[in-house]
């Protein structure tokens, strides 16, 4: 089933202690101020960016979020009608309120860099600001992981740059790296096919996000032969 142990690196340790306990009481949103921050940030909410992206994908679909900290995505897709949700987080405090909060969502302590879920488990998998945190010589190991779960679709919001760019987090080095996460997908995983993408810079300086949707093309020939299409 390709199930791995968890791994333990220097950003897990920092994440699952009171630096990401500290992180999670700083972003608590309900759908409605998440979609607010969004529209501060972008000009756009993040009802409105996901039904853009999400456009083919069933309302009953597998979705499981890798690293849902407090659940604020998993909230707003269930205010969307999504339904069938899980989720992993590595810090304990957080995945404890996100079982306060998220009802109905199967939620586990757990790492991206070991999921523990069989392979192509989940229709789609997605990540918000998770890989943005993952060390880039761990990086291919939790595109592995989330490309092997995925049975559809992989999604993702992260921050953008062309090439692979360290930056500072409150004073700390080796905690937020930003790059092409859609380009890296796509040149890492042959089967992948990007359906959507929108680089967003935000409203009040120069930085730049993306928001993205990958598909296996695969699952295209599935649908074309269910319509006729082949």
């Amino acid at each position: 089933m390709g199930l791995k142990t968890t791994n333990e690196t220097e950003q897990v340790r920092t994440w699952s202690g009171d630096f990401g306990r500290e992180y999670t009481d700083r972003n608590i949103y309900t759908p409605a101020e998440l979609d607010e921050l969004y529209r501060r940030n972008y000009g756009v909410s993040r009802t409105e960016l996901n039904r853009c992206l999400l456009q083919e994908v069933p309302r009953d679909a597998r979705i499981l979020e890798v690293g849902c900290n407090i659940g604020n995505q998993l909230l707003l897709l269930q205010e969307m009608g999504f339904h069938n949700l899980c989720g992993i987080e590595i810090q304990s405090y957080a995945l404890e309120r996100a079982k306060e909060r998220v009802e109905g969502a199967a939620l586990t302590q757990a790492s991206v860099l070991a999921i523990p879920y069989a392979d192509r488990n989940f229709d789609l998998v997605f990540t918000s600001g998770v890989l943005i945190h993952i060390a880039p010589a761990d990086l291919p190991t939790a595109m592995d992981e989330i490309h092997r779960c995925a049975k559809q679709w992989i999604w993702g919001f992260e921050y953008y740059a062309p090439e692979m760019t360290e930056v500072a987090y409150r004073g700390h080095e080796a905690l937020l790296w930003k790059t092409d996460y859609a380009r890296s997908y796509l040149e890492r995983f042959h089967d992948l096919e990007l359906v959507s993408e929108d680089r967003m810079r935000y409203l009040d300086n120069e930085n730049v996000d993306t928001a993205f949707l990958l598909r296996r093309k695969a699952w295209r020939t599935v649908l074309r032969t269910d319509q006729g299409e082949a």
